[in-house]
């Protein structure tokens, strides 16, 4: 639960999913190893929680999203969006963690210094070790001590709390401002900006503007309302929030949520409505935006894939591929009868 909390909230904060995924991905396994706890617990709760986080309106999939809602003429949606972005995966991740065994990990709180034995994968103690002298070298090496912050430390949390502040409280754009904060850390030599640029994900960023030109192109050549006469004929203004989550989160597991669905789906809503004769727009945005993020536990999604790798040894990685297999294609459904409930009924 607490790995949820972290990462939603440094998914919050600028960096997005993606990012605050491959961060706590391995910290979260390694205590999950070391603990002996299920590693599909812990790949629900880091995905799930980067994902609640997604669309602050300071993260990347957020800024995206915004801008496609503000071209729709819907104002001051920022926070709403978030919100019930954030609600959605709160509800979905904590009932599958107690599901799935988190409450027998409650049980387990006087025993926690024996645990890390069982992160071998193996239930009985290695040959000639007793327990107490594996309990000794599992421990923390609190004796070694941490590396001190240093001033280029300080100075990185400055630059991200000032570009919190001002996209947030000035409306300032974020993308200059993250340039500029990029600038100041570069010239005051906080990091190697060669290196920087090297670990950037170019991939991504050539994908997302890519497939920019493409939706412009479909908007363009009338597909954008072929999908929304299609989703027309399945939906009514009472199951708009099943419909658009269900084919959002079926789409999204195979492909990527903010540089492809979301710029695809989102600006078909007008038409939609105006085609089913009535619906929400903030219903079905939210119901787009929970439906396709709830899916990316999926091993074939980038969150699930980090988890993946992140798996401490003695992970049967075959079988947690199975289990978030499962969990991913078994959203689509559950994202969309969660968000119907949520959105349409309520």
């Amino acid at each position: 639960m607490m790995f949820f909390v972290m990462t939603a909230f440094l998914s919050s904060i600028g960096p997005g999913n993606v990012a605050s995924t491959a961060l706590m991905a391995p910290l979260g396994m390694a205590v999950a190893g070391r603990y002996n706890i299920s590693p599909f617990l812990m790949t629900i709760m880091i995905a799930n929680g980067a994902s609640a986080g997604s669309l602050s309106p300071i993260a990347p999939t957020g800024v995206v999203v915004n801008g496609l809602v503000a071209k729709m003429g819907i104002t001051n949606a920022q926070w709403p969006i978030y919100l019930n972005n954030l609600m959605i995966h709160t509800m979905v991740a904590f009932a599958g963690y107690f599901l799935f065994g988190g409450l027998k990990l409650f049980a387990r709180r006087g025993a926690v210094a024996a645990a890390p034995v069982a992160a071998t994968g193996v239930g009985a103690m290695p040959n000639g070790v007793s327990p107490s002298a594996v309990i000794v070298n599992a421990a923390p090496a609190a004796e070694a001590g941490e590396a001190p912050f240093e001033a280029r430390h300080w100075l990185t949390l400055a630059m991200i709390a000032t570009l919190v502040v001002g996209a947030i409280v000035f409306q300032i754009n974020v993308g200059m401002a993250a340039f500029a904060c990029a600038l100041v850390l570069t010239f005051a030599r906080a990091a190697d900006d060669g290196e920087a640029v090297k670990r950037m994900p170019w991939r991504v960023i050539l994908m997302v503007t890519g497939v920019t030109v493409l939706v412009a192109l479909l908007e363009k050549t009338g597909g954008l309302d072929l999908f929304s006469n299609f989703l027309a004929r399945l939906a009514t203004p009472a199951t708009s929030t099943l419909v658009t989550a269900f084919f959002t989160g079926l789409i999204s597991i195979y492909s990527s949520t903010t540089g492809v669905v979301l710029p695809a789906l989102i600006p078909t809503i007008p038409g939609l409505i105006e085609k089913m004769g009535g619906g929400d727009p903030m219903a079905i945005i939210s119901s787009m935006n929970s439906g396709g993020h709830l899916v990316d536990v999926s091993p074939l999604s980038t969150l699930g894939a980090l988890c993946l790798a992140a798996a401490p040894p003695g992970t049967d990685t075959r079988r947690l591929f199975n289990q978030l297999m499962a969990w991913g294609l078994s959203m689509s459904v559950v994202g969309a009868i969660v968000c119907w409930i949520v959105f349409g009924l309520l």
